[in-house]
């Protein structure tokens, strides 16, 4: 089965862009966040949604119930991979929230299909024009690449939230993030498989959140879908504690949406594995001489108007 190619959006002028969502939804809200941007979003046609890491048949209900919520009955989620690729770390953090969502889900179900083998398929049948954003662990995205290596070549482009740089001035963050963490493996094949890629880091997620003057706006806004989306963040454990919570996930979305939200800077990245001294590290380095890659590094983020942007998309 084809997916819809491009449409134009509501004006009748600007081409939208086809995108898959990878996301592990259930582990931290930003994923839910990110769906909500994404589908407020008319430069972006999402069509399909692939859950990775965990419990996937709960994270695609989810999905699902979001979906449905938002009047979109035809976009297809499918359950990817439950573990690692070399299946030697426990899983961890699931994501058990979604509750006040799932509950309302059980009669949902996700498409036949594993999520790798439909990335391979609408990759290499849309050549050129699917655009990636995964905001999870990599180990769907390694195991379509693990495939049929072709699909590096013939992905649009590719936008990951994960990797930490650690700059001087961000000593405070952790030496590996949570997506490369998961499975390094995984992320050592997807940063090194030559795909363009963009990636945008721990560095500069933390920089961006949504407060309770946000969740008091999505509220406001009164859909069920929007509704739905302010419950799931003010049952958040951190926004419960601290009255707010970064946007990892949707930052990624919307560097999609509009670049000029962060500065990239191109590097050569790898990934420190399983046999390394601190594995899941992503080691980052400028080019040199005339070296090439195909990764853009997200450096900085223009907080005050990407917060505005993200809270105007959702509660509207």
């Amino acid at each position: 089965m084809l997916l819809n190619l491009p449409i134009a959006n509501t004006n009748g002028n600007i081409m939208s862009i086809p995108v898959i969502l990878d996301t592990d939804i259930g582990t931290d809200v930003d994923d839910c966040l990110a769906l909500a941007l994404l589908l407020s979003s008319p430069e972006l046609e999402l069509q399909a949604v692939t859950c990775v890491y965990g419990d996937t048949a709960l994270r695609s209900r989810m999905a699902l119930k979001l979906l449905q919520l938002r009047g979109l009955t035809d976009i297809p989620v499918y359950a990817g991979a439950t573990k690692p690729l070399t299946s030697q770390r426990p899983i961890y953090w699931e994501g058990h929230e979604g509750q006040g969502l799932i509950e309302q889900a059980a009669d949902l179900q996700p498409t036949a299909g594993f999520a790798p083998d439909v990335i391979v398929q609408q990759v290499m049948s849309n050549p050129g024009k699917i655009h990636i954003i995964a905001i999870g662990p990599l180990t769907n995205i390694a195991l379509a690449l693990k495939k049929e290596p072709r699909v590096a070549a013939n992905l649009a482009h590719l936008t990951i939230m994960g990797g930490v740089v650690r700059s001087i001035d961000r000593l405070d963050l952790p030496l590996a993030e949570h997506n490369i963490v998961c499975d390094p493996e995984a992320a050592r094949i997807v940063l090194e498989s030559g795909a363009p890629i963009t990636l945008v880091p721990l560095d500069i997620t933390t920089q961006v959140e949504v407060t309770e003057a946000g969740l008091k706006q999505i509220q406001a806004a009164g859909s069920p879908f929007q509704l739905a989306v302010a419950d799931q963040l003010a049952r958040y454990p951190r926004f419960q504690r601290y009255g707010r919570t970064n946007l990892h996930d949707p930052l990624a979305v919307g560097v999609v949406i509009d670049p000029t939200l962060v500065t990239l800077q191109k590097v050569v990245i790898q990934v420190a594995t399983s046999d390394d001294p601190v594995p899941a590290q992503t080691l980052m380095r400028l080019l040199s001489g005339n070296e090439t890659a195909s990764i853009e590094l997200a450096t900085r983020v223009d907080t005050p108007r990407f917060e505005a942007f993200f809270i105007d998309r959702v509660s509207n």
